[in-house]
């Protein structure tokens, strides 16, 4: 179904819809709160952005940099060139290892390789350890959100759901309980598990290192006690030096949930005695979006996930609406690129009011990008007739003053005389949940124009 069909069945349960907009503002909230108490705030995202730019218009040099310092580190690089790609080599070292239990952090990467069920459907147990991401695991969803990814479930739904899987008690949704109820649960995971997964926030080129930010250590418990470590990395999360974190450091957190900083930012630079330490590069449709000069700049969002928290419609039609790993905003402009005629309706799906780009850490342009994906769909992807007929209306309207204002004058005396159910119908969506504005008999230009005439 269509972005627009999904979001009508989110919208069917208003008060869970309410509070999901409600709790993604408040973290909007913290993010402007957290950001409005670092002197030169615009300063550091200026740096962010111009860091980026640098990466990706030298990507294959650092990349080669990257590779070689971590090698020398005793760290094994591998390359991929799609999701299949990805999963054959991640399942490729477990298998070399003997590895049958794997625990697995936060990593949108996988998400995107769909690399969970192709390691399940080969014999090998893979537990989510994020919280969120542990939740969703087990409703057999997908994350709603980059960061918040059970952020559409009430405490009440988990709780039930642990009921289910892990025993737990009935608590009414006490967060205390089911986060001790949890820890307990993961825990003999972590001591079980023979290999670790983690996703990567940054990779630095002239050290060969990886860093990985989590607010609950779960990346840390995994790599630590396992003696295989997985990294999976989008080729894209290259920054040049070790002295650049500072400033992605301070706009991630901040940006993502309102923090100073991530609880935890591991630092992985080589593999610990008698282990081993994979780095999996993976580009997936990367370099095709980096060969694109519009969207180009799309690549430096670091999944801070501050154009959803702020995005009106992905607030109020849920991450699942969108039927992509990366939903929102940002999404909207990365899935496109991978399958356009799939993913046509998404840039659709955005008043175009540039909250996002005024949140995005690194400054990207995104509302722009909305825009310029709305030019390519509607040259390239056939457009419904009624659609294509109604714009062409529009069209010569908006062009020709006298029938403007006239379709103006028009509209107003409906609007005024018109028995309500002509005006509230089921042409008018917005009717549905709210009363027009009054009409005045004038418009703007008439107002003026007397105006003038006084003076």
């Amino acid at each position: 179904m269509a972005h627009a069909d999904e979001a009508a069945l989110f919208n069917k349960d208003e008060s869970k819809v309410d509070w999901h907009d409600k709790a993604l503002w408040f973290v909007r909230q913290k993010r402007d709160k957290s950001a409005h108490k670092v002197k030169g705030w615009e300063t550091l995202r200026d740096l962010a952005s111009a860091i980026k730019a640098n990466v990706m218009s030298n990507l294959d040099n650092y990349l080669v940099q990257f590779e070689e310092n971590a090698q020398k580190n005793g760290v094994t690089v591998h390359w991929a060139a799609d999701a299949e790609e990805h999963n054959k080599i991640v399942h490729s070292i477990l298998q070399q290892t003997n590895v049958k239990k794997v625990v697995k952090s936060k990593s949108m990467l996988t998400e995107e390789c769909h690399l969970n069920p192709y390691l399940e459907a080969n014999g090998i147990e893979v537990v989510d350890t994020d919280l969120g991401e542990r939740i969703v695991q087990l409703a057999k969803e997908v994350p709603s959100h980059i960061v918040l990814p059970a952020i559409h479930k009430t405490k009440e739904e988990v709780d039930v759901l642990f009921q289910k899987h892990l025993g737990t008690k009935p608590s009414n949704g006490d967060p205390q309980y089911l986060t001790n109820e949890a820890r307990k649960h993961l825990r003999d995971k972590f001591l079980k598990a023979d290999a670790a997964i983690t996703g990567v926030n940054f990779a630095v080129a002239d050290t060969g290192g990886i860093v990985v930010c989590t607010n609950e250590g779960n990346a840390d418990m995994g790599a630590h006690l396992a003696k295989v470590h997985i990294a999976c990395m989008g080729m894209e999360k290259l920054i040049p030096q070790e002295k650049h974190l500072g400033i992605f450091l301070r706009l991630l957190a901040r940006s993502a949930t309102g923090q100073p900083i991530t609880t935890y930012s591991s630092h992985f630079n080589k593999p610990a005695p008698g282990t081993e330490m994979h780095i999996v590069i993976v580009d997936n449709g990367r370099t095709e979006q980096l060969n694109r000069e519009d969207f180009r700049a799309s690549l430096h969002c670091i999944r801070c996930g501050a154009c959803m928290n702020t995005c009106p419609i992905y607030r109020r039609s849920g991450g699942h609406s969108y039927k992509a790993t990366i939903p929102g905003p940002i999404g909207s402009i990365l899935s496109p690129g991978k399958d356009l005629t799939k993913h046509s309706d998404l840039p659709f799906a955005s008043t175009l009011c540039g909250s996002c780009s005024d949140v995005c850490p690194v400054k990207i342009n995104i509302h722009e990008q909305l825009y310029k994906w709305r030019q390519v769909i509607v040259k390239d992807v056939p457009q419904p007739v009624v659609k294509k007929t109604v714009l062409k209306i529009a069209g010569r309207v908006l062009a020709n003053s006298k029938m403007y204002g006239f379709a103006g004058k028009s509209a107003r005396f409906i609007l005024k005389h018109a028995p309500r159910f002509v005006t509230y119908s089921k042409f008018n969506a917005w009717g549905e949940a709210r009363d027009l504005p009054e009409v005045k008999d004038d418009n703007f230009d008439t107002w003026y124009k007397k105006r003038q005439k006084h003076e």
